[in-house]
């Protein structure tokens, strides 16, 4: 870890490099909850003699809701998708929610799935977590609006629908959909005992289908269009909607697909593989006996406080269901969902993770001799990129010490190109051969960060683009965007809308070209986006591609 040169931030520093070490898409949260936090009942969703009778009401499929309005949108939260995955259900896919009478109160968020304590935390937290939340500009219109599914980064083990505001989209023109998912263990264990009909290990992937079933089902009440659905993700979010992209049990469930920083993790765990690792994990947690019914008695705490940072989560399982093979190799050969695609990256997405003494590679969080030096360097490389010394020496040419101001930035700059950055531009090539695909880079290095102190980032790392596409109400430091930034902001809304409107990004005042086979990107600067057609380049990403396996 750095130096950092007062207490307090290096405090924060400590909280917040222990959530990054997650693969940290959503830093969302300042303060933590209990996972083993009551369930969320029945009742305190149901309206009472106090609910706000003037607030929205809107039939569902499962019984009316009641929600609330301001700034010139609706809002309705906490809207259960599917029942409760507790009990026999635990690890099972998920099952319809329950119906009710009345009007059920829907201005409260539901609870996040439960999580490692941390500053992305916030809130009740409880396995009864199967909710979502939707932002709508009008309730009654002859014109359906475009829909856009949020779905949460957090590397899969933290985070939650609730931290993510989608009013100012909203105002843009989109109906916006923030979902939660089982996470950690309950999301993403595989284990013979727990296969159920093929599946195996993505339960939240299978979360996410259900969000979007539900989404086919009733979101024409509340004004959007279901036959105009946008997938849209951050980090291990993006990377959801990849798997997405290329499972067929998600094929019809949308139209569009927005990746952000989410190309990093392109080879997914073999089932045999993420097995082995799901019985050990049973011993770990008190079930030598390796049954399904003792692992679905096991304490949720413990569940939570037993999923080790090193285990491979992440990238998902090969399960032959959900996902038949590895993102990669589905995109490179053509079997994908072919659905428009807007993918990118940010400038410097590694220096966030550096912070930790730990990377993300290719999908996996990797620890490194930290501080990095010359001695250490090429080491480092081959340990983090798992390529062989020579392979090690050849990128480290690339990216001599002496043109960085320390080795830390070397190495974080060059593990963030070779992961994240030529992740993306890879993807790009797969998919512009068969879909219309569009490339973007934030190239914002003014952006505020908002989950550490002020000054200890001052490059647009990892998630700093979520500030100017979303209200991040629980972020710790929020810091106000200035008149470039706030039109940058605007600019990228607009864009963003737009693409899931009509598959185009587009925008009266800004031109989006196609990625195509030049590679061709939008740099995301203040105050408006530019043209860049040097992405590959200053990525060094033909470099990454003679000594990294094709697929990630």
């Amino acid at each position: 870890m750095r130096i950092i040169h007062s207490r307090r931030p290096r405090i924060v520093v400590a909280a917040l490099a222990a959530a990054l070490a997650i693969g940290a898409g959503a830093l969302i949260a300042a303060g933590a909850a209990d996972a083993s936090s009551t369930a969320f009942t029945a009742a305190s969703a149901t309206s009472s003699a106090t609910s706000d009778l003037a607030g929205p009401v809107v039939l569902t499929g499962n019984g009316a809701v009641r929600g609330v309005s301001g700034d010139g949108t609706y809002s309705f939260r906490g809207l259960p998708f599917a029942a409760a995955p507790v009990g026999s259900l635990r690890w099972r896919a998920p099952q319809p929610a329950a119906s009710w009478r009345g009007v059920r109160d829907a201005s409260s968020y539901g609870p996040g799935c439960p999580q490692a304590p941390s500053v992305v935390t916030t809130g009740q937290l409880s396995e009864d977590c199967l909710y979502l939340n939707v932002s709508t500009p009008a309730l009654h219109s002859a014109t359906k609006r475009p829909v856009l599914v949020w779905i949460h980064g957090g590397g899969l083990i933290a985070d939650t629908g609730s931290n993510y505001d989608g009013t100012k989209l909203a105002k843009a023109g989109a109906v916006v959909v923030t979902i939660n998912y089982r996470l950690g263990a309950l999301g993403f264990l595989a284990h013979p005992a727990l296969e159920s009909r093929g599946a195996a290990g993505n339960y939240g992937l299978m979360d996410q289908q259900a969000a979007l079933r539900w989404v086919q089902r009733n979101i024409a009440q509340f004004g959007g269009d279901p036959h105009n659905v946008t997938i849209a993700g951050e980090s291990a979010g993006g990377l959801s909607v990849l798997a997405h992209v290329t499972s067929r049990s998600s094929n019809g469930l949308f139209q569009r697909a927005i990746v952000e920083s989410g190309a990093f993790a392109l080879e997914q765990e073999s089932l045999a593989k993420a097995e082995t690792f799901g019985k050990e994990f049973a011993t770990k947690v008190g079930c030598p006996d390796q049954s399904a019914d003792c692992l679905r008695k096991v304490p949720v705490q413990t569940l939570v406080d037993n999923i080790s940072t090193a285990t491979a989560l992440i990238p998902g399982v090969v399960d032959g269901s959900v996902l038949k093979e590895s993102i990669g190799t589905a995109l490179a050969a053509g079997r994908f969902n072919h659905v428009t695609i807007l993918n990118g990256s940010n400038h410097d997405e590694e220096a966030l993770f550096t912070l930790g003494g730990r990377v993300v590679s290719r999908g996996y969080n990797v620890p490194y001799t930290s501080p990095v030096t010359a001695a250490n360097y090429e080491t480092n490389i081959a340990t983090a990129l798992r390529v062989s010394p020579a392979q090690a020496a050849a990128i480290a040419n690339e990216y001599p010490l002496s043109a960085y101001a320390t080795p830390d930035r070397a190495f974080g700059t060059l593990v963030g190109d070779a992961t994240f950055a030529c992740g993306a531009a890879q993807v790009n090539k797969w998919t512009a051969r068969r879909v219309p695909t569009y490339g973007y880079e934030f190239n914002d290095d003014t952006a505020p960060f908002l989950f550490a102190p002020a000054g200890l980032l001052s490059v647009a790392t990892h998630g700093s683009e979520m500030w100017y596409l979303f209200d991040l109400p629980n972020a710790p430091f929020p810091v106000p965007l200035n008149a470039e930034q706030t039109a940058l902001a605007d600019s990228m809304r607009a864009a963003w809308v737009n693409f899931a409107k009509t598959g185009n990004p587009s925008t009266p005042s800004t031109y989006w070209p196609t990625s195509g086979h030049t590679g061709r990107v939008l740099s995301l600067v203040p105050p408006a986006p530019q043209l860049s057609t040097d992405f590959a380049a200053r990525h060094h990403c033909a470099t990454f591609a003679q000594n990294l396996d094709k697929v990630k």
